[in-house]
């Protein structure tokens, strides 16, 4: 099957997509599914292994894939009830119950469904196949075009001694590539690293997968962390790197007063610990009031990882890396991971930041979930009155709930399940049995005609599984 035929090669995902639904779909077993590697299927349809990332990117998205760590994607039948596995993996139950038609997904973060620049990068993307049409694809470039990297590099530079160059910066397929680099360049496997609770269910997986020893620092009720507790944990551990969030921490949505960032870097510096900054949800926060964390730490411990995917959309699943250091290690990951990336969406994404079109797309994007913050904040107290606890997010799409009453939050997933509807259970976000009690809400459901039948079915489940 050759799909160069397309319209353009930039449209070949769509095809892609389509395949790998028809292959999903002709699935009969009841149990998961391994798909084929991204170099199987650029081999057997001819297209670039970028290509088949997008479509992948797409599909797990969506709920139809999710990726193992060193493993590949798989995926569940349609015809699969997710009910029968009861005692199996959380996250491969959420995935399977994403998966069946007609379900009411609230466990999502997917901060570009209320506004995504899709079809700007498309048009742009067009333009430039037209004025480039012998250049669309040079492969020498391991590490992403110049032109990205540098936008990228303008972007984060906020002061003569906190400068980034092109050079500093290092495009990968996805985040979790640019993780998997990450972990292999800092020598994490068998070591300790401190990450904030909770934290996003891919980090900790991965970091899982590595056999890093993963330290987790909780957030507490009161949206704070306690500083005392990283003190200890940097004075009693052999910790060689902290994994933060620049601005907001998802899925908590909270944000640590500047006071309180500004000893934060004071004790990382005291003990000479790197920073491992996680900024996906940096240009996603309310406010404009808060100073990310890189900007107060020692700039020489610094590393900094991200993804365009939260702020522009799925056609964007790029990860990124900036770093000033180790960059033979780094560049010398990136070539043997050998990402074959779009030359052209890249430079598409740059002219989005070169133009100024980001900035005002995220300023009408924190606008919106800002605003669907507040009205799902108006359902929450309506349809669950004293039957959970939150704080008000601060960034993303997604609310941080917490029972008031003990209870089941797995019969609770089941119970929903059972009713069409799919909720992120917090233990999800720790890997040492943290946040049993919360649960994750996406909050982008504007005008959703099933949200208030969906948060009463949510209530009656917290009602029906406590444990007290």
């Amino acid at each position: 099957m050759n799909l160069r035929g397309e319209r353009q090669m930039d449209f070949a995902y769509q095809a892609v997509y389509r395949y790998m639904i028809n292959l999903i779909n002709e699935v009969t077993l009841d149990s998961p599914v391994k798909l084929p590697s991204l170099r199987q299927l650029s081999t057997r349809l001819n297209v670039s292994i970028s290509t088949i990332q997008y479509a992948y990117s797409l599909l797990e998205k969506e709920g139809r894939v999710y990726s193992v760590a060193k493993s590949g994607y798989f995926a569940w039948p349609v015809v699969v009830n997710p009910l029968i596995a009861a005692e199996g993996d959380l996250l491969e139950r959420l995935y399977a119950a994403a998966r069946r038609p007609g379900m009411v997904v609230l466990s999502g973060d997917e901060p570009t469904r209320l506004g995504s620049l899709d079809s700007a990068l498309l048009t742009l993307e067009r333009q430039l196949v037209r004025r480039h049409p012998s250049d669309l694809q040079p492969w020498s470039q391991p590490c992403g075009v110049w032109e990205l990297r540098a936008a990228l590099a303008a972007r984060y530079t906020s002061s003569p001694t906190r400068c980034w160059q092109a050079d500093d910066v290092y495009i990968g397929a996805d985040l979790r590539g640019v993780l998997e680099i990450l972990i292999d360049v800092l020598g994490l496997k068998g070591n300790a690293v401190i990450v904030e609770s909770p934290c996003d269910c891919l980090i900790l997986r991965l970091l899982q997968a590595a056999g890093v020893r993963v330290i987790e620092w909780p957030w507490q009720a009161d949206g704070s962390l306690d500083l005392a507790t990283l003190e200890h944990l940097l004075l009693r551990e052999q910790v060689q790197v902290v994994l933060l969030s620049s601005v907001v921490s998802m899925p908590s949505g909270s944000a640590m007063p500047n006071h309180e960032r500004f000893r934060v870097a004071e004790l990382l510096d005291q003990y000479g610990c790197w920073l491992l900054e996680n900024d996906s949800y940096g240009e996603l926060s309310f406010t404009s009031c808060q100073t990310a964390l890189r900007n107060l730490v020692n700039p020489e411990r610094l590393i900094v990882f991200s993804s365009f995917e939260k702020v522009l959309g799925p056609e964007a699943p790029f990860g990124y890396v900036l770093s000033r250091h180790l960059s033979s290690a780094l560049q010398r990951q990136f070539l043997l991971r050998a990402f074959r990336l779009s030359s052209i969406r890249q430079r598409a994404i740059a002219r989005l930041y070169q133009s100024g079109r980001l900035d005002q797309h995220l300023e009408t994007l924190r606008q919106r979930l800002r605003e669907q913050a507040e009205g799902m904040s108006l359902r929450l107290d309506a349809r669950l009155p004293g039957r959970v606890s939150y704080r008000m997010p601060v960034a993303g799409a997604s609310f941080w709930l917490q029972s008031v009453e003990p209870v089941d939050m797995r019969l609770v997933f089941q119970r929903l399940v059972a009713r069409q509807v799919v909720i992120a259970p917090g233990e999800l976000f720790s890997l040492s049995g943290l946040h049993h009690q919360h649960v994750r809400l996406s909050l982008t459901f504007n005008g959703h005609p099933n949200l208030d039948i969906a948060l009463e079915a949510l209530a009656q489940a917290l009602t029906q599984a406590q444990t007290d």
